[in-house]
């Protein structure tokens, strides 16, 4: 089921633009070196912004490895400057999804992206 949803979503639900512009955000993130850290996670997103089914981003440290010092900060100021941003445009995607029966699940999805986008860093795509 995961595998039908997770290409739907990718070519009807918004996946693929999702994609692209996480992906177009971890190469503008590349350009400066304090972005490095943030274009790694924005990569890490963009996978999960893809194919969102049958996934889950969990804290790193749930895994066992341990968080680069200073996490918290950066993911604060990632708040300021990009997260809120991006949270809006995909609360707005996922209600305009819920508009339809049909778009409930991708409006989900849009949600649960928008809760990524406030602390990106220090998280990782794990199977459910």
């Amino acid at each position: 089921m995961a595998l039908i949803l997770n290409i739907l979503w990718f070519v009807f639900g918004g996946g693929l633009l999702a994609w692209i512009l996480w992906v177009l955000l971890g190469c503008l993130l590349y350009i400066t070196i304090i972005g490095i850290p943030f274009g790694i996670a924005a990569f890490r997103i963009a996978g999960f912004a893809a194919f969102p089914f049958g996934k889950e981003l969990v804290d790193s440290r749930v895994l066992g490895e341990e968080r680069i010092i200073g996490t918290g900060l950066a993911n604060f100021l990632w708040i300021i400057l990009a997260g809120i941003w991006l949270a809006i445009s995909h609360i707005i995607a996922g209600v305009s999804m819920c508009l339809t029966i049909i778009g409930i699940p991708f409006g989900f999805a849009h949600f649960r992206l928008a809760g990524v986008c406030f602390a990106p860093l220090g998280k990782k795509p794990v199977p459910k």
